[in-house]
């Protein structure tokens, strides 16, 4: 036997729907407003075959180009060899969503600023540069009420 290759070859689980995900697509799907800039996620939604990304782009994140009514343009960065190639996808709205990749850079912007307006406030400098996550304080513990104790295996016994 050979080894059929279609379009949709090997998208068993992945273009499936999730737990309480099955069934008529939420609204909030077509209510949703998407601008050119807009940085999406590619999730295919296996309940609508029109408009759908090839397998090769689900799960990952581009940005807007064009928006139409009822698709959108995404631009990916393929990788392909030693290069990243530009690729221009037309999806319908139903296979993306908004990603969440910059929600984090947002937020540190935000409070960056803020840090800064309360410094100038101040007149002291400030510090902005993330700190990694430093080993754990050192410790001593003291034995003198908890004594070591020695743990052995029990023997196995067959008696029944």
């Amino acid at each position: 036997m050979g080894h059929p290759a279609g379009l949709r070859a090997g998208t068993r689980y992945a273009f499936s729907r999730s737990f309480r995900e099955k069934g008529m697509i939420r609204l909030s799907t077509y209510l949703r407003q998407y601008k050119v800039g807009d940085i999406v996620d590619i999730k295919v939604n296996g309940a609508v075959q029109k408009g759908m990304a090839h397998k090769v782009y689900h799960g990952k994140t581009g940005v807007i180009y064009n928006v139409t009514k009822s698709a959108v343009g995404v631009i990916i960065y393929k990788k392909v060899d030693h290069r990243y190639i530009e690729k221009r996808l037309n999806i319908r709205i139903e296979h993306v969503s908004p990603s969440r990749s910059r929600d984090d850079f947002l937020r540190r912007v935000k409070e960056n600023a803020a840090l800064k307006k309360k410094a100038k406030v101040e007149g002291k400098p400030v510090q902005l540069k993330r700190q990694p996550l430093m080993p754990r304080e050192a410790r001593t513990i003291s034995i003198a009420d908890n004594r070591p104790e020695t743990v052995a295996p029990i023997a196995y016994e067959t008696t029944i």
